[in-house]
Parts: structure tokens; sequence; C-alpha cells
């Protein structure tokens, strides 16, 4: 016969000490990037964020994702107490460098089922390359 320690037995703890439940920001903005002949393709998970709290903008070559969430939290809920919060409030983004030709009309950019899919043009390389500039010297 096996003796096995006594302890106090929660049915939550055990079921949310999973590594599924553990809260780890690294998981958010899950992104997938495809190479195609003249652009990528730029496909980002965003299950649970609403278009309208996601900003994308252009600055200095890098293409910027910021994307907010905000969940109602009722503090005063006389019908119980969190026992655990896991859903994600807070904000993340993301940049990825892009080349400074690229403006923000050279994007498409689509948000479907919690997908937020963007098409970067790809820039030709003697357009990414700037030209020799000579200094000329004076007597």
């Amino acid at each position: 016969m096996m003796m096995i320690p006594k302890r106090n037995f929660d049915l939550f703890d055990g079921f949310f000490n999973d590594p599924f439940f553990e809260r780890d920001e690294r998981k958010l903005m899950k992104t997938d990037i495809k190479e195609k002949k003249d652009k990528y393709i730029i496909d980002m998970d965003l299950p649970g964020y609403e278009k309208e709290n996601i900003k994308i903008s252009i600055e200095e070559g890098y293409l910027t994702i910021n994307a907010t969430m905000n969940s109602e939290n009722e503090e005063n809920d006389d019908e119980g107490n969190f026992l655990r919060q896991e859903r994600y409030t807070g904000e993340c983004s993301r940049s990825f460098y892009i080349g400074d030709n690229i403006t923000e009309n050279d994007i498409k950019a689509s948000f479907k089922n919690g997908i937020l899919k963007l098409e970067v043009p790809k820039m030709d390389a003697k357009e990414e390359i700037p030209a020799k500039k000579y200094i000329q010297i004076d007597d």
C-alpha cells in the first residue's frame, strides 16, 4: 500500500496551475510573415480585439501595430468573487522594419475573425540603397 501525504485539495488550484492557463504576453500577437514575388503578407492573431482598438503606424521606416483591450471589471458584484482572472486587459504592440520608402498608402490592411492581415509591397534593392553622394573638394 502506498502512502500519499494528505493535503488540502482545491479543484480550481490544480486545474488553473496547468501551463495552458499561464499568463504570458509572448503568446499575444502571434505573427506569420509570408514572402511573395512582389509583397510580404503579414497575418497577426488578435482574438478578442475590436477593429477600432487596433492602430497601425509607420515612423522612421518601422511599421508598428498597437492593440488595446479593456475588460469591464465589476468589483462590486454581490454574486461572487473572482477566484482567478485570466482574460487579458491592456496594450500590446509589435514593430517591423519595412524601410523608409514605404508609405501608409502602399500598405493594405484588413481585419476579420480576429486576424489582422497586412500586405506590404517589396521595394527594389535599387530603391533601398541610397546612391553614393560625393563631396566636392575645393582648391
